[in-house]
Parts: structure tokens; sequence; C-alpha cells
């Protein structure tokens, strides 16, 4: 029956995929459909960046170029963009240095003469050094010299009318310095009557080697009448660069009382110089006729104009 004969027949099993498809059988796109035997497919995983036609890059991509960036306008600094590959500060190499502000050429020329000023303030201060002997090479000793007996190279012949008697054992001394010279005579002066000296003159030159003496001389001598009482001071022409006479008297006209001194000194450059006289009087003594001072201060001058023109070279 046909029945019997539809029903004997078994339903034919689809072809396996493993075999290849006829040659004739068409193409088909999609692939075939899982087999009830086989173990499930696994999960899907996130997805995958798939290559875009995009300008956005993707995390493992370096920073594409914005092709939309405003140029970079001249004289301003331009926008940093970071770069993944920059060697970066610490590693053997010093950062970037930072774009100069506008106004640079003009900073640039004000530190130029701020340092050219330095200089020219360097030399200016060490020639003036040089000129006034702050180097200690050029002291402006005029040409004198500081001898080793002042009282024989000294001309004190002024006094000799009133005080015939040479000294026959002055006291003189004399000191050698890089900073200092200096030389000194002390000797008494004698009448023909006398026996012991009825007065005494004094000279010192100091020539100084270091240091210009004119501020502490014009000090001292200048307002030697301030820190001594009852002494006059004058200053003097013609001797020197800056003299001072200093004179006292203080025997009210008498010849057996009280004393009578005057100095004069004497800067020129670095070279300082003094003649001193003095004379004390007692009931003892056997001089009644003293030189007043007008006599004594004239002979100080002349004799001192003679002496620093012999201390020359």
């Amino acid at each position: 029956m046909p029945y019997l004969h539809d029903m004997s027949t078994p339903p034919q099993e689809p072809p396996s995929s493993s075999q290849p498809p006829s040659s004739s059988a068409p193409q088909q796109s999609s692939p075939p459909p899982p087999q009830p035997d086989q173990p499930p497919a696994a999960p899907p995983g996130p997805p995958q960046p798939q290559p875009t036609a995009y300008p956005y890059p993707n995390p493992q991509s370096p920073p594409a170029q914005n092709p939309y960036a405003q140029p970079a306008v001249v004289g301003q600094p331009a926008p940093q963009q970071a770069n993944p590959y920059a060697t970066q500060p610490g590693y053997g190499y010093p950062p970037p240095a930072a774009p100069p502000a506008s106004g640079g050429n003009a900073a640039g020329r004000a530190v130029l003469w701020a340092v050219v000023g330095a200089v020219v303030a360097s030399a200016a201060w060490a020639g003036g050094l040089f000129l006034t002997g702050g180097f200690g090479s050029s002291a402006d000793l005029r040409g004198y010299r500081a001898p080793a007996n002042l009282c024989s190279s000294a001309d004190y012949s002024s006094f000799k009318d009133e005080y015939p008697v040479d000294d026959s054992a002055p006291t003189k001394n004399v000191m050698k310095d890089p900073a200092l010279d200096q030389s000194y005579c002390s000797l008494s002066l004698k009448k023909t009557s006398s026996s012991y000296g009825d007065a005494y003159l004094s000279l010192e030159v100091d020539l100084h080697k270091k240091t210009d003496p004119a501020p502490e001389f014009t000090a001292t001598w200048k307002n030697y009448g301030d820190s001594h009482s009852d002494y006059d001071v004058t200053p003097v022409q013609g001797i020197g660069e800056e003299a001072y006479l200093v004179t006292q008297d203080t025997s009210n006209g008498s010849t057996t009382s009280g004393s009578r001194y005057a100095t004069l000194a004497v800067r020129d450059g670095w070279m300082t110089f003094t003649m001193y006289y003095s004379a004390y009087f007692s009931s003892y003594d056997s001089d009644t006729d003293p030189p007043s001072l007008d006599d004594v201060t004239g002979w100080l001058k002349t004799d001192t104009k003679s002496t620093l023109e012999q201390l020359k070279d």
C-alpha cells in the first residue's frame, strides 16, 4: 500500500558539514548551523577596536595631529602639546627652555649694558686705586727721604746766632718699614754763657708709604687748639701743601717762670714734617733774655723750608 511504503522509507539525514558540498550545489553565504552534539560556544568577550576612518585615536595609538589646530602666531609661544615620545627631564637632559617673553631683545640689551657697566666700574675702581696708591705702590712722597742722621741733614742755622753752642750728643734715630719711614732728631740749644741747655729743638720727618696722611694730619693740627688748652693755631702759606703753626706762651713776659712753645707742622704729599721749639724758665736759668715767640716762629719757617729742600733726592 502506498501508505505502508511511505512509512517504511526512513527519512534522509541532511548532508554532514564535514563533507564538501557537491560541485553542483550552490554556495551558501552563511555558515551551517551547529550540530547538536557540539559543545556550546564560549560567551563573547569585550569588543575589539576596529579600524575606523574617523580621526580619533584609540588608546594604543599615539595622538594624531589635529587638522583643525590654529597656526602659531609670530611672537607668541605655541600651545604646548603632550608628546609621549619626548625625553622627560631628569634623565640626563635639561628641561626645554621656556620661550622668551615679549620684549626679549630689550631685556637682553639691558643685561648687556649692566655687564658692560660693571666692567667699566671695576676698571675705574682699579685705576683709582693705582693712581691714589690704594695698592701701596704709588705713595706720593714728592722725592723726600728719611736720612739715617736727621741732625746732620737738617738746617737749623737760624738759631745759631741766639744759641751758638752746638750739642755734642744730640738724640737721633731712624726707622725703615714698608708702611713708614721715619727719621728723628732732638738737640739742646745753648748760649755761650750757659752751662746747660737753654732751649730744645726737635725735628721729625715721616714718609707714609701705604696710606695718605692728609685727613689725619689736618684733623690733628688744624684742631690742635680744640684738644689742647691755651694754644694758638695759625695756617701757614707757602710751605709744602699744608702747614700749621702752633704756639703757646705762659711766661707772661717773665724770664724766671713759665714757658714758650712753638711747632711748625708741614705736609707735602704723603710726607709730614715737624720742627718743635720749647724753652722753660726758672730762677736758676742763666738766660735772662730769651728770644720772643715772634723771633722763634720766623726761624722755624726759614729753617723748615731749607730743611725740606735738603731732604729731597
